[in-house]
């Protein structure tokens, strides 16, 4: 029994984690976070809280991050058990954010109504932290599990993915007060059902989405795994190729490849531009993912972009987004002079690093909407998707989850889903091995390919919603109702001074 107090909540972090998809498992989530609310009001010191929680994420961020052993292992042909190890040594950092929730609820609150509200406050603070700080690394937002429950995922259009993660705790601070028949007309007891109400009115209310348009896009899934990508460009190209002229045969307008479909560089290879520009119907436009590489004065090249390409029949280049948010020891090396010496350039494939893009920005292209672009993992940070002075009409996100393993692609799908809700834009998302799929603009999959399977999803381009509340404010609404949750638990703490649950850990 020594050691119960951090068995108990590293289990109780994992059994969170269940509520991500592809599990799906919510209710274990809301129970899970109960219960550590509970460990937390019963903690005899503020280091024993911080302890808790930091055994909390440790188990929630070993099992939602699991892909990472995957990533690794393609990345720098590392053995499994590095590739695990990389997922602790993740999870143990980012562990550090929950410990810091539970550490200030604790010494913040008074009693289990009032630390379970800080904790709901400062969870939202560390999550906003998270995604921030040291490059930011926001996968998995508590707060996506809500996904499956329409109307509670839709309040996301008010207080953004954070604030569904906020509205988790309260929840959970509801069920572990229930538990307290002597507690049952804390006012705190109250604030999660009224929040839920609001959710659902809201969702009920809301206006319909509107028609969508005429336009027909294609996306294209080869199913080419991480470990051919780069074994025969020559082929891959082809299947592109083949799948390409059948989207276009049936009747597509706009055809979309993934990330780094194309392993040559368009605009320095004529041959290959000339190929690509062969196989597009007049007034067509493909859309596709490659490297734009930067050269000297003397055409030396120093670095690269991971691009999105727009190409029309003619071979002319309409457009091209370079990716922003880049992926340390994938994409680049920090501090290389000093890293490489310690072995660890081998973590970031060549010799070259990945350079920075200007950031969000919407292009303007033939046949289309206003679009806003985001490439792999920059879809996953809230507020930080568009250009706010020139609002895209719609979202394309192309992603590589080739290296993901088998939970990290319907997460990255999940966390599209967000952005859709938060922004009331609908987001087109392809990748080389699935998720790929139309996202409505409230969240909603019409049509999608699952994972490891080849083929070629046609659909029309939804329409966007007006601005949401989080689409004009950002983070200032979720900031709003963490305000509010810290008010709440003033409120309760002055109530408090009831009975610490008696728990012996």
């Amino acid at each position: 029994m020594k050691h119960l107090w951090i068995a108990l909540p590293l289990l109780l972090g994992a059994l969170a984690a269940l509520g991500f998809t592809p599990f799906a498992l919510w209710p274990l989530t809301l129970v899970a976070a109960a219960a550590l609310l509970w460990l937390i009001d019963a903690a005899p010191t503020g280091r024993r809280a911080f302890g808790l929680g930091w055994w909390f994420g440790l188990g929630h961020f070993v099992l939602g991050f699991n892909w990472i052993a995957t990533a690794f292992t393609y990345q720098a042909a590392m053995p499994p058990a590095l590739g695990w190890l990389a997922v602790v040594g993740v999870a143990a950092l980012m562990a550090l954010y929950p410990a810091l929730s539970a550490w200030g609820a604790w010494r913040l609150g008074r009693g289990l109504a009032s630390r379970s509200l800080w904790f709901a406050a400062l969870w939202m603070l560390t999550e906003w932290l998270r995604g921030h700080l040291l490059s930011g690394f926001a996968w998995n937002p508590l707060g996506a599990v809500w996904l499956p429950l329409s109307p509670l995922a839709g309040a996301a259009a008010w207080v953004g993915a954070i604030g569904l993660s906020g509205l988790v705790w309260v929840v959970a601070s509801a069920l572990a007060l229930l538990v307290r028949s002597d507690r049952l007309r804390q006012p705190a007891t109250l604030v999660a059902p009224l929040l839920l109400i609001a959710a659902v009115a809201g969702w009920a209310l809301r206006a319909p989405l509107p028609a969508p348009t005429s336009i027909r896009l294609a996306l294209v899934q080869p199913n080419i795994g991480q470990g051919s990508r780069y074994a025969d460009p020559n082929a891959n190209l082809a299947q592109y190729a083949a799948l390409t002229t059948q989207a276009f045969a049936a009747g597509a307008q706009v055809v979309i490849w993934p990330e780094g479909a194309l392993q040559f560089t368009l605009e320095e290879d004529p041959a290959v531009r000339a190929y690509l520009a062969g196989m597009i119907p007049q007034s067509g436009l493909l859309l596709f993912g490659s490297d734009h590489i930067e050269r000297d004065a003397d055409g030396v090249a120093v670095g690269a972009r991971n691009s999105l390409f727009a190409l029309d029949e003619r071979g002319t280049i309409h457009g091209r987004y370079d990716k922003a948010h880049l992926v340390p020891l994938g994409e680049y090396l920090p501090f290389r002079p000093l890293m490489t010496p310690l072995g660890l350039a081998r973590l970031v494939p060549g010799e070259l690093d990945f350079w920075e893009g200007p950031g969000p920005q919407t292009l303007h292209l033939p046949g289309l909407p206003p679009m806003g672009v985001q490439i792999c993992y920059e879809i996953i940070f809230p507020a930080r998707v568009i250009d706010g002075r020139d609002r895209p009409a719609w979202l394309l996100t192309i992603s590589n989850d080739a290296w993901f393993g088998g939970d990290g692609p319907p997460q990255h799908f999940a966390q599209a889903r967000l952005r859709a809700i938060e922004e009331g834009l609908p987001v087109v998302r392809v990748t080389p091995t699935g998720i790929s799929g139309f996202i409505d603009a409230r969240g909603g999959v019409s049509a999608k390919l699952p994972q490891l399977q080849v083929g070629v999803l046609h659909g029309v381009l939804p329409s966007p919603l007006p601005p949401t509340l989080f689409a004009r404010f950002g983070h200032g609404t979720t900031l709003v109702f963490g305000l509010l949750l810290a008010g709440l638990a003033l409120l309760a703490g002055r109530h408090g001074g009831q009975r610490k649950l008696d728990i012996q850990i």
